[in-house]
């Protein structure tokens, strides 16, 4: 198999399990070695009390793309440390990407930035996630 039908396969079995993701209507768009795009359309329940997308939705789409690129190998791996900068709004009805790169893996640790985007391209965020390789594959081998 070859590292992108590895990426592909384990990102297949994180979106199955991950309940977060479906529940909120995050859509993986693209996934690669060390990279990944997830979209989410905002919707009403996306809306904090200022009228525009709740500052954790977009963490947590941030954080899942984040979760897609540096699983990406099919070594299990966790966050050990993530920020959000917030740049502009998002309001109800945009479409937001969110796009991971890894920046850097040396032994267990990675480094990726997120940028957020709109159907516009607008930047809307930019997060930076740092990884931690744990026990196992995602995928165990047959």
């Amino acid at each position: 198999m070859n590292s992108k039908e590895t990426a592909k396969k384990v990102a297949s079995k994180i979106l199955e399990r991950d309940k977060t993701c479906r529940s909120m209507g995050i859509c993986l768009e693209y996934v690669n070695e060390g990279t990944a795009t997830l979209s989410l359309e905002i919707k009403e329940q996306h809306i904090n009390g200022h009228g525009i997308c709740h500052g954790g939705v977009i963490f947590t789409l941030s954080d899942s793309a984040f979760a897609f690129a540096c699983n990406s190998r099919n070594a299990a791996s966790v966050a050990q440390h993530a920020s959000v900068t917030f740049i502009k709004s998002a309001e109800l009805g945009d479409k937001l990407f969110a796009t991971a790169k890894e920046i850097s893996l040396v032994k267990r640790n990675g480094i990726y930035d997120v940028t957020v985007t709109n159907q516009n391209a607008n930047v809307i965020a930019e997060f930076r996630g740092y990884s931690r390789t744990i026990k196992g594959p995602v995928l165990k081998e047959n």
